[in-house]
């Protein structure tokens, strides 16, 4: 495919800045950059590269002020980082789907098979299960009986649907993720642990994004659940009866303990870890490794630490805690000092 820097142009509404006939087949990160390619200035620590760089189109937040003068033809936009994801998605809208159903599938008579739906080899499709059209299931993917899974949605090779679980539309679960497994619910007895049987279900509503090796449990009575627009990183572990809120973002290796429930536009750092039965209110950021133990106190909150703590109290006591060592001297001679006036008494 290849567009001019005018089209680009037209269709995120931006203001060319040198030949608006330059042509572009491909993406490049701006210190990478080739002819042909186009890339975007977002972070000022960047800023040199562009002197520099091969591109043919670099996309640039229009209040950027540059030294001096530049070789790619530039393209003037209020925030290039959103525009090149626009482009992006539009470039992976123009790649042709995967339609038809592989021989070496093995699908229930009973389930239910929308129009335009790719089934990949060796994958299985339950008993009296629905798949929405334009659904797209890759090899080894396996769904369980009574799933339905709504119109546009990927699932990538090696996923597995637990059974009665129910996706949206336009759901993308990349490899290896595990939706409805058993709950981690056990009852201690005399003789070691009685299971908990998990009876629910897990409901992921429209256009989550569910990332590689990600294990979302079932709920052990009612539903675990993922509300719309939520992205979800790699190796993410989310419990039994868990609700996250809509476009909540969560970085890799985020764990959730049962009943946790996260707020709407929530935004999650790695290893960030959550005891059960604690409500996250909405728009609160959660640093990374923090340890979050028990209900946050509003919206827009900020935490860092483990436990959890506001980010001014954390680098106070950060500050403090590297101190400790001269303290702790410093103390123990002056108990020294205190023990030899009480001898001389």
């Amino acid at each position: 495919m290849e567009f001019t820097a005018k089209q680009i142009a037209d269709l995120i509404q931006g203001r060319v800045e040198g030949d608006e006939n330059a042509k572009v087949t491909t993406f490049a990160k701006i210190e990478e950059g080739v002819p042909g390619a186009i890339s975007f200035l977002s972070n000022p620590k960047y800023t040199h590269y562009i002197y520099d760089t091969l591109s043919s189109v670099v996309l640039i937040n229009e209040d950027v002020e540059l030294e001096k003068p530049v070789s790619p033809t530039l393209i003037r936009v209020k925030n290039a980082y959103e525009c090149v994801a626009k482009l992006l998605q539009f470039y992976e809208s123009m790649k042709p789907r995967k339609t038809g159903i592989d021989p070496l599938a093995s699908i229930a008579a009973s389930a239910k098979i929308g129009k335009d739906v790719y089934i990949g080899a060796f994958t299985v499709v339950g008993e009296n299960t629905v798949i929405g059209d334009g659904v797209q299931l890759y090899p080894h993917v396996v769904i369980g009986d009574g799933v339905a899974i709504g119109e546009h949605s990927t699932l990538y090779p090696n996923v597995t649907v637990y059974q009665g679980c129910k996706l949206g539309n336009n759901v993308t679960i990349h490899a290896g993720s595990v939706i409805g497994a058993d709950g981690f619910g056990f009852a201690p007895s005399t003789d070691g642990y009685d299971k908990i049987p998990q009876i629910g279900i897990v409901i992921i509503e429209d256009n989550v994004e569910i990332g590689a090796n990600t294990c979302i449990d079932r709920s052990t009575m009612g539903q675990t659940v993922i509300h719309k627009g939520v992205k979800l990183d790699n190796l993410i572990q989310v419990a039994h009866n868990c609700e996250i809120g809509e476009n909540t973002v969560m970085s890799a290796q985020v764990g959730l303990a049962g009943s946790t429930k996260i707020g709407s536009w929530c935004m999650v750092g790695g290893q960030a870890g959550f005891s059960g039965h604690i409500h996250v209110a909405d728009k609160t950021f959660v640093g990374a490794q923090c340890g979050v133990i028990k209900d946050t106190k509003g919206r827009g909150e900020s935490l860092i630490g483990s436990p959890a703590m506001d980010p001014k109290i954390f680098f106070k006591a950060k500050a403090i805690y590297a101190k400790l060592p001269d303290m702790y001297r410093q103390i123990a001679q002056l108990q020294r000092e205190l023990d030899q006036l009480k001898q001389q008494q």
